[in-house]
Order: structure tokens, then sequence, then C-alpha cells
């Protein structure tokens, strides 16, 4: 029986040693909290550097561990390590400061800090390595917010493990009550892959001299970029008192496009760009801070003390993930005599209102999340940070699908979110369309003489109006301009329309009526428009019958194109086989074009028509027809039915636009697609189809209801996005949750343990399985031998047995249901099992010729026509 003891005691030992190997995911949070450091008392919302709500986001506070500065233009700091070892993106920063204490606080990522102490004096060194600007604030300057799929890259394998904050406490006469400070700043991370990437560029003039009393003293610094194209999104200026004005600029083949500027005594927050502005290799950049000198006595020199000065121009931006560099600096001035050319603007101070003023030298107060500062990539209600795990369906109360139409070749959402449909009414275009030489064959059936432009209601398909009657002969392409202009294409009078709010008379008209051609004045069945919302250029496919991009003037003068025919073989770069639909993409400065027979998308960049990249899936097939942009990153796309002997079926699909990957794909539920002709995508994902076929347009939106809420938890404002699932909300109806937020984000915090506790129950209890079968055979060896030695020894044996086997059922009780447990797993999907296949349905080509079953005239590509549309 010892020997029997010994045992048990050494099984219970390895179970023990077992499961502590096991840890929550959290953990890594709990760890991070045990072994920080006793702050002050006095340190408000320091208690908690680590808050993590939702799935995938958290926050992280870095505050100054309640520190008194000895003496004025001290420079103080602190390390806080990233809690994740995994790749994680910054996406909102908030500041707890007042200016009464601090002068500025600067965020630097880094791999080594240069000290392991509480915090430090910064002459010791920030890092020991190379440190990036994640973040700088002064001056009571409110929180800054990053556009929705932009972040700031840290942890991983190349990203910053270490954050360190440097404070500057300029005049220390605050600190006379020896009061401890805890200033510092919030942030927001998430672990959800942000598209895009943001960076920080800093020019800084390090070599300038202010005499005493001069009146205007200009600082200037150039630099010519040298990198992939970045995207400008928000700016900051700083100087110290003298400062009067700062300004930034993009110079360009002589050309000079204001950043930004603002007056260094105003909030030094990041102020938004107001007009997007992108910067492509061999530009200039070029910034330039005005000084006064007066009232002072001696020279004035740049230096990091409260009574120097400083000329600094921040700038933020992001790149695509491939090409991103997240920190570039700029100090010398490449081109001083530039700078005579440079802008009147930027030499005039600007007025600062009293109420900026009593910001920036009073008591700093908590701000809302409606601040100005909040930087976003278009106007409008503040955004969710980019998910790209949804997956869409067709939205089954859409009543569009009754709607009695004609062939619809186009679909556009205008300014106010509108639905407008772009149909051929009794037109349709077969092979009796055109001839030989493209020209159109039915004009003594004269212009559609029913309404061709719908505007619907988009939730419930309502006619709000219709206009285009007389016209047109056969509709294809539609775009509408921020300012709700409609852009159409008529691809049997070979022109393009710009139409107001009264259409009877054309705002512009590019092409000549009825006559097909390649020159600069003449189209041949052109498809698709696209205006620049920034610029106003105006950019057209052609088309059916040339293979070319154009670029017109806001006023349609011809500027260039670019594009060819596509040659034998693989197509290549630039080349076309009918560019059927174009999809603008402001943020980034593409213009990405269907190329429909060839089966692929092409990315160009706006400025120079330069090719940027491919993006080709083997699931579009031979055929792509259109392509859909929505701000945040994602592409939407449809393609065409399948060749006789082909399998991919006719889908939509969504991308993300930064990688090109398919996140997922989808088919309308009722009725089929028969040829999908046009996509448009609203901000909000919601998804529009017409199929010019079918005669119809579908509705799809995402299985998910979101809904928003609000929620202050730490000192800080974030927005948490919630699943509003049917059965949890049958359950919740007669529970109703706590209005409190911190009560809530608790919540969401204890589910998230008690889902990671199952995962720990699972894997505990699939090895304590094997354990106890084991057991069991001792258990019944040693019965059999106590049955024969006699029966005390057994009746001891079944006592202590039964008290181990009991207390191994107690913990196993309950069952576990599998099924549930990852039902309930935020990456589950039941994808691919709820979808029933409908390719049967479909219409499928005439085995004879292999022509899609639309009927429109095949545009001919020798030797064999093509299928048009």
């Amino acid at each position: 029986m010892a020997g029997l003891a010994n045992n048990l005691l050494i099984l219970i030992l390895v179970l023990q040693n077992i499961c502590l190997g096991f840890r929550s995911p959290l953990s890594v949070f709990k760890r991070y909290k045990d072994a920080t450091r006793s702050l002050s008392s006095e340190c408000f919302g320091s208690t908690r550097p680590v808050v993590s709500f939702g799935l995938s986001d958290f926050t992280l506070d870095i505050r100054m561990p309640g520190v008194t500065p000895k003496q004025s233009d001290t420079y103080l700091c602190m390390s806080v390590p990233l809690p994740v070892d995994d790749e994680a993106y910054v996406v909102d920063f908030k500041p707890h400061g007042s200016m009464d204490t601090v002068h500025h606080m600067l965020l630097f990522g880094c791999n080594e800090p240069s000290s392991n102490e509480d915090y430090w004096d910064c002459d010791e060194g920030i890092c020991k390595d190379k440190s990036n600007i994640l973040y700088a604030w002064a001056r009571n300057a409110p929180p800054t917010r990053l556009p929705k799929g932009v972040g700031f890259r840290v942890g991983g394998e190349t990203g910053s493990k270490f954050f360190v904050l440097q404070v500057h406490y300029g005049d220390i006469s605050a600190f006379r009550d020896k009061h401890k400070d805890c200033s510092g700043v919030t942030l927001h991370l998430t672990h959800q892959k942000q598209p895009l990437i943001a960076g920080m560029y800093l020019m800084m003039s390090v070599n300038t001299v202010i005499p005493p009393g001069e009146k205007v003293v200009d600082a200037d610094i150039a630099c010519h970029y040298k990198r992939f194209p970045m995207h400008l999104f928000a700016y900051r200026v700083h100087t110290h008192r003298l400062g009067k004005v700062v300004s930034g600029y993009r110079v360009r083949n002589g050309q000079w496009t204001l950043i930004g500027r603002q007056s260094p005594q105003v909030p030094q927050a990041f102020y938004p760009v107001e007009h997007p502005v992108d910067v492509s290799y061999d530009d200039i950049l070029a910034a330039r801070c005005v000084f006064s000198g007066e009232g002072r006595t001696t020279e004035t020199h740049i230096g990091g003390t409260a009574n120097d000065e400083m000329c600094n121009f921040y700038i933020m931006y992001y790149m695509e993930a491939k090409h991103a560099v997240s920190y570039t600096t700029c100090t010398q001035n490449a081109n001083p005599e530039m700078f005579r050319n440079i802008p009147q603007e930027a030499n005039i101070p600007i007025p600062v209102k009293p109420d900026m003023l009593k910001m920036a030298h009073g008591h700093h107060e908590e701000t809302k999340d409606t601040d100005k500062s909040s930087l976003q990539l278009s106007k409008g209600e503040e955004e969710e940070i980019l998910d790209q795990n949804f997956h869409i369906e067709e939205a089954m109360e859409w009543p569009g699908l009754d709607l009695k139409l004609g062939q619809v070749s186009g679909l556009a959402l205008d300014p106010e979110n509108n639905l407008v449909i772009f149909h051929r009414g009794d037109h349709v275009w077969d092979e009796n369309s055109f001839d030989s030489k493209f020209v159109y064959q039915q004009r003594g059936l004269g212009p559609i003489e029913q309404n061709t432009i719908l505007v619907l209601n988009p939730s419930n398909a309502k006619l709000l109006r219709s206009t285009g009657r007389n016209l047109f002969y056969l509709p294809h392409g539609l775009s509408i301009d921020k300012d709700g202009n409609y852009w159409v294409t008529d691809v049997a009078l070979h022109q393009v329309f710009k139409l107001g709010v009264d259409p009877k008379e054309p705002l512009l008209i590019l092409g000549v009526a009825l006559q097909p051609g390649s020159d600069s004045s003449h189209f041949c069945q052109p498809t698709d428009v696209a205006v620049d919302p920034v610029t106003g250029s105006i950019y057209v496919s052609d088309g059916y019958c040339n293979s070319r991009i154009i670029q017109f003037s806001p006023n349609g003068l011809y500027i260039m194109q670019w594009g060819e025919e596509t040659s034998s073989g693989k197509a290549g770069p630039g080349q076309f086989r009918i560019p059927h639909s174009l999809a603008l993409i402001p943020e980034l400065s593409q213009l990405c074009v269907a190329d429909r027979e060839n089966g692929r998308i092409q990315c160009f960049r706006l400025e120079t028509g330069e090719f940027i990249r491919e993006i080709k899936h083997k699931s579009f097939g031979r055929e792509l027809f259109a392509v859909s942009y929505s701000p945040g990153g994602l592409l939407f796309a449809v393609n065409g039915m399948p060749y006789p002997g082909e399998s991919e079926p006719v889908q939509g699909f969504v991308m993300n636009f930064s990688t090109g990957e398919i996140i997922d794909s989808f088919i309308p539920l009722r009725k089929s697609f028969e040829m999908p002709h046009d996509i448009v995508a609203s901000e909000d994902k919601t998804v529009f189809v017409g199929d010019v076929h079918a005669r119809t347009v579908w509705k799809f939106a995402s299985t998910e209801k979101m809904e928003h809420r609000s929620v202050k938890k730490a000192g800080i404002e974030v927005q948490e996005i919630k699943a509003s699932e049917t059965v949890i909300e049958a359950r919740l109806k007669n529970n109703p949750e706590s209005t409190d937020p911190m009560k809530k984000q608790e919540k969401q915090h204890l589910v998230r343990q008690a889902s990671t506790g199952v995962s720990f129950v699972l894997i505990t209890t699939l090895v304590i399985i094997p354990v106890v079968v084991l057991l069991a055979i001792l258990l019944f060896i040693r019965w059999r031998k106590t049955a024969v030695y006699g029966a005390d020894g057994e009746h001891k044996l079944d006592s202590n047995s039964g008290r181990i086997l009991g207390r191994l059922r107690g913990k196993g009780g309950g069952g576990l249901n599998l099924g549930n447990f990852f039902a309930s797993h935020k990456g589950y999907s039941r994808k691919g099992f709820d979808r029933l296949s409908t390719e049967g349905s479909d219409q499928e080509k005439d085995e004879d010729d292999g022509t899609d079953s639309e009927e429109e005239y095949s545009a001919p590509a020798p030797p064999q026509a093509l299928s048009s549309s």
C-alpha cells in the first residue's frame, strides 16, 4: 500500500505541473499588471495600465510614475513594454497633461530603452537603438484619432517592443507645492490587421539664429522625397514663444501644394490635412517657420530649453503595408532658391481666437470625442476600425427585385447615399445594334422614351425621382461626383455626359455623337467614368473597341491617355481587353480598372497612369465585369458566367485592397446572378449589384448587426462594436444590461476570461482522462490481488480510491458541449456549410459560339468575337 500511495502522489504532482503549464491568453496582461511598479496615489487612472475590451482591442496607460522635477527645463523619460508579443496597431492616442506643468511630451517606439529605471533623465538617452516618434503633444492639445484602417505597427517581428515617454518640464514654478506629476498618454491598440500603416515625417530646423529685436526671421527646410508614395492626413506645428506661423508644402514641378499652416501658439494638436495630399518619388517637401525677435536682448538659437526656439513641422502619413516606413526626418534646406516662390500666405501670421488661447494657456480639461482634431478620411460619423472578418449576404427584406427595369447597366450612390440606377428601358444591345465598324444601326428607334435614371431609397427601394427620358440610346456606365452630378456613358452615341440637376441640358459632353474613333476627341463604346474628388480630373475607360484610359481636365480638355490592346499570350501591365469598370481610390491616388476579358483588376497612379499592381484570382474565372471601392480598405467585384467546361461560378467578391486577398464571396438567395454588370458599395459596406440580363438589382449587407456604443474606461473613450445575435438578444430581454459603462466593460472582461477558462478545462480534461484510465487499471489489478490475500486490504483500497476518483468526477461534472464551445468563439464561422450551391440555376453560355447569354453585340477581337455588355 505504501507503493500505491507513492504512485498516487507522483501522479498528482505530475497533473499539477501539467495544469500549471497552461496559461490563459490574458495571463500576459495579468503578468504585466502584477509587475507594474507602485505608483503614487496622486496618479489617478494609472492603477490599471492595461485594460482589455472586446476580443482584439486593449488600452495601455503610459504615465510618469509620480515625479517632481527639481529644476526648470528638465527632460524626464520612462518606458513601458508592449504587453503582447504578437503584432499590434496603435489606432488612438489620448493625452493626460496640462501646460501649467508640462511644456511638451513625445512618445517614441523602440526595442531597447536607455534605462531600466522607473524613470530617468533623458540626457542619458532615450533608446539604445533606433527610435521612432509616434506622437507629440504640447499646449493643452486635444486627443488625436487616426483614420479608420490606419495604425502605427508595433510588436511582432519588426515593430517596436517598448514605448518611451519623454516629458519636458519647462517652468517648474508649478511644483512649489512638491506635488507629484503623472502626465502621459493612453493608447488604444488593436490586433486587427490594418491595411494602411501610419508613419511620422519630421521636418525641423537645426541652425536657425534669431537676432534680438528682428521683426521677421524665416527658418526654411526642404528635402527631396526618394521613397514609395505616401499619403498625408495630419500635421502638427511646434515652436516656442517667438513662433508666429509654420507652414508646410509639397512642391511638384514648381507647383506649391499646401499641406497645412497653423499658429504655434494655439493647442499643438495634429490637425487634419484639409485636402488629401500624396507625395511621390522626387517631390520636394518644404516648410517655413516665421519668428520674431522683438522683445529679446540676445540672440535666440535652436535648442531644448524653453528660452531657446524650435522649428518643427510634423507630418502624419500612411503607406501601403508592404512599403511602409515608420519614421523619416528632414533637417536641411536642399534648395534655398526655391523659397523665393513660396506662397505669400507662409509669411502671414494667423490670428489666434481668444477661446483657443484660453485652451492653450488655461487648465487642461477632458475633451469629447467630437473634437475637431479627430482625423478622418472622409467627413461624417465616427468611423469604426476596419473589420475584415465579416460576411455579407443578400438583404432578404429588400423589395428592389420587384422593380420593372430594362437592362441594368450602371449603379452609383449619390451624396445622400441614395441608390441611382442607369438602365436601358425598352432598348437592348444585340447582334443588330452595330455594324463591323461599330456604328450604331438602330437610330430609327429613336432615344429611349422611358426615364433611364432612377433614384431609390436604399432601405425600401421607394422611387424618389427619375429622369433621363429621350436622351440615350444604349446606356452603360454611371458615376456620381462629390457635387451630385451624374456622369454617364452611352455606347451607341460613343459619348460621355455630365448631367446636373436639370438633365435636359447636359453640363458637359465628351465625344462626337454616333461617331466611333480612337483619337483625343472620339470614343469607341466608352464603358465607365470616374471623377477625382480632389482635383476634379475626369477618367474615362474606352472601351469595347479601344483599349485605353483617358484623362481630361475638369473642363473636359484632353490631358493624356494610357493603355494598349492585349497582345497574344499573357496580358501585360497596362494592356486591356475591354476596360469595363472604374474604381477611384482617392486616399491612395489610385484608379483601379476591371479588365473584363483578362479577368483581372489593374491599378494605376492617378497623376501619371503608372501601373502599380494587378489583382487576379483563379476564382474570378475568365471575366471580371465590375469593381467598386469602399473607404477604409475594401474592394468589391463581380465576375462573369463561366465558359463551357469551366467551374468558377458567377459571384461577388470582397477583397482587402492592401493585400488583394479575397475576404469573402457572395451570391443571391432570391433568383440567381445571370450577368452581374455593375457593383457599388457604401461606406457602411452595404453592396448593390445590378444584373444586365436578369434586369434586377440585389442588395447585400453584413450578416451581423453592428451596434455602436461609447464606453468610458480608465479615463478614455473607446468605441465598442457589439454583434447583436438573435439568440443572445432573446436571452437578455428579461435581464436588462446595466447602463453603467464600467460594469459593461467588466462583463466583457469576465466573458473573455470565461471563454479562456473553457479552453483550460478542455485541455485539462483531455490530459486527465488517460491518467484516470491508467489509475483504474492499477486499482483493478490491486483489487484482484486483494481478492486472494484478504478482505481487509480490499476495504482500505476502496476507501482511498473512492475519495480520489470522486474528486476527479467532481471536477468533470456538468459536461462540455464542443459544438457550443467552438460556435461561441469569434473566429468560428458556419460559412461554407449554410450556403447552398446555385450554380445549376444559372443560365449557361451557348455551347456553339461560347458567347455570353446577355443580348449584346460581340465586340470583335481577331480572330474570334468577344462577348460584350
